[in-house]
């Protein structure tokens, strides 16, 4: 029998729970199903904004938009048309409910449960195709899957399932930058310019080291390099900044160490302050590349 088992309400950034169907199931495939459902929450950033998994007779559909995914397991006969409406219908009310604000300070797990009977309403009636047709339009659905298809996961793309480790995706470098991220903020542009400056100073210095060098060969080129280094830490972070990949806040430790380690070597040419100045911008550009995260696709409802 084609149904839908258990669906869910998760905040992006950290996977918490925010609401939830009650479960009546205690079948263990499905029980092995909502293991993976958990361990996907806590690593939707990595993941496309559209995506299934099959889980032995089961599948997992999930869609993130606005800093929130929408998660389901279903039988693996389950129309995935008639999944991704369940999904968009389930998007539409909990954004029309919950205001931004609200559900980013949220702090508690299910902070919503209350939109559990909207859940389990919506459950029941896809649950009952028949009472459908008058209700969704499934042509719409059917064709923005077609020009744009869930991406198929696999097992290995979870992570740790039951204590065992499975290799970690890769496949996402030329997905991920696909991912829109939050609005830019004040903070955000004043260090993107900071780090611009930064970078700027470090390149007109590496190029008065490089003529210096030629006038005296017993200058040390690894000023230049230092110099250049602490460039394109800087430029690197601006990137980061304004574009999603892999790894970000990683990258973005990386480059600042680099920042930090390119300006010790430089004490002997700069003051306490100019260093102060260098690292401190660099702290902040990082800072805000942590801040800025993904969020999925907006929806479009009033085109």
């Amino acid at each position: 029998m084609s149904t839908v088992l258990f669906a869910s309400v998760v905040r992006v950034r950290d996977g918490l729970p925010l609401s939830a169907s009650t479960d009546y199931e205690q079948d263990k495939g499905l029980q092995e199903s909502k293991k993976y459902l958990k361990n996907l929450s806590k690593k939707l950033s990595q993941f496309p904004d559209r995506c299934m998994l099959k889980a032995g007779q089961y599948n997992i559909n999930f869609t993130s938009s606005l800093g929130v995914s929408y998660m389901m397991v279903c039988t693996e006969s389950y129309p995935n048309v008639l999944a991704f409406c369940f999904l968009d219908e389930l998007q539409r009310e909990f954004i029309v409910s919950y205001d931004t604000k609200r559900i980013n300070s949220a702090v508690r797990p299910y902070s919503f449960i209350e939109f559990d009977n909207f859940i389990q309403k919506t459950k029941q009636r896809y649950n009952s195709p028949r009472s459908l047709s008058t209700k969704i339009n499934l042509a719409d659905m059917q064709t923005e899957i077609k020009l744009r298809p869930p991406y198929q996961l696999t097992a290995a793309d979870v992570g740790t399932v039951n204590g065992f480790s499975h290799p970690s995706p890769t496949k996402y470098k030329g997905i991920a930058p696909n991912q829109m991220l939050e609005p830019v903020t004040l903070a955000g542009i004043v260090s993107c310019v900071l780090s611009l400056l930064c970078g700027g100073l470090n390149l007109i210095r590496g190029v008065h080291a490089i003529e210096s060098i030629l006038q005296n060969e017993d200058e040390d080129f690894n000023y230049v390099i230092a110099f250049f280094l602490g460039t394109a830490a800087c430029l690197y972070q601006c990137y980061l900044f304004v574009y999603c990949t892999v790894w970000r806040n990683f990258k973005s430790f990386l480059a600042f160490a680099l920042i930090c380690l390119s300006n010790m070597y430089l004490y002997e040419l700069r003051n306490v302050w100019q260093i102060l100045f260098h690292v401190t911008v660099g702290a902040f550009i990082t800072l805000q590349v942590k801040l800025r995260q993904p969020q999925g696709k907006a929806p479009d409802y009033n085109v």
